[in-house]
């Protein structure tokens, strides 16, 4: 109200364009006046004029103004997603054959998002929950409220053979037909997706002789390829396989493991966390629609 008092140089000008009653501005204008213990403006003839003070406070009032505008526009990237910042939390696997494409695609649309990309397997205790979470179910980090969650597929394991073995030309095996086999472990974190396998293992009545241990799929698959032993793991962690390996099929039972994806329900509707289920989805399923919390 001081700003169009000193622009218009009437109180009665102020109050048209600004929509009030000339006895509101007076109000104002006093009120303002007393809150600042200056003398802001004063009459000559029959408009006001503003004092020193008045002016430079009103010419002052301007950033004001440009940071509210500033704060506005912030409001409106961070509800658009452009701005802030993204946790995202993936298992190993996911973030080989997912993850960057996924990033690259967020990179380029939201330039000014950040993205705090986090491994399950590394995880630490201290750290805050993730905003979306892509994980195996039955994973100890799921144990998390306030999430929609969805499952994104169920893959079945393989085994990974050197091609001679006796199994390379099978186009499946039993399970408990590789219970003599000398087997590489690739489970670092010893989590669900170890669990899988062993449970499955168990159902036919074995328990796998693990004579290597390794952290990883392509370190397992690399020690079958040198003809360690074999490996057992899930489609997502085949990738591109040396030729001197094959990958069987796996029978009666099929270990399977189930992957979910989850997103904080406070920002569910974020266009960038939108954006990057879908994207997730397209990976995942093609183009079939997933709902949130189905």
């Amino acid at each position: 109200m001081l700003r169009a008092v000193v622009a218009d140089g009437s109180i009665a000008g102020a109050a048209s364009g600004l929509g009030y009653t000339p006895s509101a501005i007076s109000q104002h204008l006093t009120a303002l006046q007393r809150e600042t213990g200056l003398v802001l403006v004063e009459k000559r003839g029959r408009g006001l004029v503003p004092t020193t003070a008045g002016r430079i406070l009103a010419d002052r009032s301007s950033l004001v103004f440009e940071r509210l505008a500033d704060l506005d526009a912030l409001v409106g990237d961070l509800r658009n997603g452009r701005v802030g910042t993204l946790a995202i939390s993936y298992f190993s696997s996911a973030g080989a054959a997912w993850v960057p494409p996924i990033v690259a695609s967020l990179t380029r649309e939201f330039p000014r998002l950040r993205l705090d990309l986090r491994l399950i397997e590394l995880r630490d205790e201290s750290s805050s929950p993730p905003d979306v979470e892509i994980y195996v179910e039955g994973a100890e980090s799921t144990n998390l409220t306030g999430y929609q969650s969805f499952r994104l597929l169920s893959e079945p394991y393989f085994a990974v053979v050197p091609l001679t073995n006796h199994l390379a030309d099978r186009t499946s095996v039993e399970l408990l037909e590789l219970r003599d086999e000398e087997w590489v472990d690739n489970d670092v974190a010893r989590g669900p997706c170890r669990k899988v396998v062993l449970d499955a293992c168990a159902a036919a009545g074995f328990t796998p002789r693990f004579g290597v241990e390794t952290h990883d799929y392509p370190t397992a698959i690399r020690f079958v390829a040198e003809g360690v032993g074999i490996t057992v793991l899930p489609r997502l962690g085949l990738d591109v396989l040396p030729v001197s390996v094959v990958a069987v099929p796996i029978t009666n039972p099929t270990p399977t493991r189930h992957i979910a994806v989850r997103v904080r329900d406070v920002i569910a509707d974020n266009p960038a966390v939108v954006r990057m289920v879908d994207l997730l989805r397209l990976r995942v399923n093609g183009p079939t629609p997933i709902e949130i919390g189905s």
